[in-house]
């Protein structure tokens, strides 16, 4: 029952209104004309071109997110620019950003954060504008190489077998991973998660150990009951799963933490027989995201891509960012137009090459060259790691969360990372398209371009990688600006060309809002 009452709706429509009073007023002042006697000289056209906003971060870390001045657009006459925007030219549409509530990640928030300090960041994070707006996470099914110790949902003693799943359970993740994730639920409902198994169960695989060797044939159709499982039980306790990938890194084969080789043969036989048909059935609409490894072995996914059996469960291609190019997203979305692209994993850490910072490399290669290489939603991986790097069983001995959690005090700091995403998250909303921007990377300026649904604002992102500033142009239609960006930065630029209307979007979503 609604107990807000009449006051809240009376409200509400006060509101809208007041809001389209004044929109008109915005819109219509100009035409009116007071008529006397007296001949008057004609006033000259008050300028409708929007504003730009704009925000600014600087590799030396001296600018992070901090809002600028707003720009005047002005016409664009006959002068030649170096972006051009066009709305009318749309690709495809975003999901979002986020990061991967790993065991570690989640550990952390439970156990070096007090509650209301978990509270105050979560909201920061998945929060709406003004905060981070993170709508995406990735989820380990059993251990990863951030987890405090290996494990699956189904771990039996050495030498015995489960074939029914009587053991299944997913109490290694009641203290933290769930309510963790729970929480950001309660902050974004619309949370996309995309979940991944690092290895079977053991005595499903051909060496009996979570660590190497491969899914025995035999339990095929059992680990896909044991995904399926893991689906249900998740919903169960009101976490939906966006996405499921069929294995980390299949290519790779650990030897400090848990995972198995997985071949592009076996992968399609498994989705194709036994995974693909069993969710069908089962009435889930999670989607199945095929490779869910790097850019350097497009031929993995295309393999599975050909299989007519596989090819028809398969919604789409997670990729990593460790090895290639992005573009390989590109080779394979040419191929399979209709199969979707996300970036489900690539991490910073506090390696050689990121001596002089990572909010370049990040912003440049996995975001704005990945989106325009088609994916629709990327995921960092560790959302939160301590001052040393952990915890972690095995692995990566260097890697950088989005933030960093102090073991000792619960300090929260906030890494290039963060900032990278940010300049994206904040203001492309779920739902935004990819519109057409002209391609910029050989003046070392790289560019992307998206246009918001809910109130039309355009969205441009660009990274300076050169040492020195550079003026940048930028034209839309008829109309036009130009910033001269710091060396080595990244900016946002948002603007709206049909301002009325923006407000009155704003003002129905208010008060759809608080219905």
């Amino acid at each position: 029952m609604d107990e807000r009452g009449p006051e809240s709706g009376r409200a509400a429509a006060a509101f809208i209104a007041l809001i389209t009073v004044l929109t008109l007023v915005v819109l219509f002042a100009p035409r009116f004309e007071h008529h006397t006697a007296v001949a008057q000289v004609a006033p000259a056209k008050r300028s409708v071109l929007p504003t730009v906003e704009l925000w600014l971060s600087t590799a030396d870390r001296r600018l992070k997110l901090a809002q600028q001045p707003s720009i005047e657009m002005t016409p664009r006459g006959e002068q030649s620019v170096d972006v051009v925007i066009d709305v009318n030219k749309k690709f495809q549409t975003m999901v979002g950003f986020g990061a991967a509530m790993t065991d570690s990640s989640a550990w952390l928030l439970q156990n070096k954060l007090s509650t209301s300090q978990r509270s105050a960041l979560l909201n920061e994070l998945y929060g709406p504008p003004p905060n981070l707006n993170f709508n995406m996470m990735r989820l380990t099914i059993g251990a990863s190489d951030f987890s405090l110790k290996p494990y699956t949902l189904d771990d039996v003693p050495f030498g015995q077998t489960d074939s029914q799943l009587a053991h299944f359970n997913v109490t290694a993740n009641l203290q933290d991973v769930i309510p963790s994730v729970r929480e950001v639920l309660s902050v974004n409902p619309a949370l996309a998660i995309i979940a991944t198994p690092w290895s079977a169960p053991a005595w499903m695989k051909s060496n009996e150990n979570l660590i190497g060797g491969e899914l025995l044939e035999q339990y095929e159709g059992t680990y896909a009951d044991y995904l399926i499982k893991y689906l249900d039980t998740y919903s169960g306790y009101g976490i939906p799963i966006y996405a499921i990938t069929v294995q980390n890194e299949p290519s790779f084969v650990p030897v400090t933490y848990p995972g198995m080789a997985m071949a592009a043969a076996t992968r399609a036989r498994f989705i194709g027989q036994y995974l693909g048909p069993k969710l069908a059935s089962h009435g889930l609409d999670t989607r199945i995201l095929e490779w869910d490894h790097n850019w350097s072995q497009p031929e993995q996914p295309l393999s599975v891509l050909a299989d007519a059996d596989a090819t028809r469960y398969v919604d789409g291609v997670a990729w990593h960012c460790y090895e290639g190019s992005p573009y390989a997203q590109g080779r394979v979305h040419r191929e399979y137009p209709q199969k979707d692209t996300f970036i489900t994993e690539c991490s910073g850490g506090d390696w050689a090459s990121a001596a002089k910072g990572e909010l370049i490399w990040f912003s440049r290669n996995l975001l704005i060259t990945g989106i325009r290489q088609w994916a629709r939603g990327v995921i960092y991986w560790n959302l939160a790691l301590d001052e040393n790097h952990g915890p972690h069983f095995g692995g990566c001995a260097l890697c950088k969360g989005v933030i960093t959690i102090d073991s000792r005090t619960g300090d929260v700091s906030r890494n290039d990372e963060y900032y990278a995403l940010a300049h994206f998250s904040k203001f492309v909303l779920p739902g935004a398209v990819r519109i057409e921007s002209t391609a910029t990377e050989k003046q070392e300026i790289d560019n992307v371009a998206f246009q918001n649904v809910t109130d039309g604002s355009i969205v441009l992102v660009v990274a300076n990688s050169n040492t020195v500033e550079r003026t940048v142009s930028v034209a839309q239609g008829q109309m036009r600006f130009e910033y001269t960006m710091p060396a080595r930065s990244v900016a946002t630029f948002v603007w709206n060309t049909d301002q009325g209307g923006a407000w009155l979007k704003r003002a129905f979503q208010w008060l759809d809002n608080h219905r």
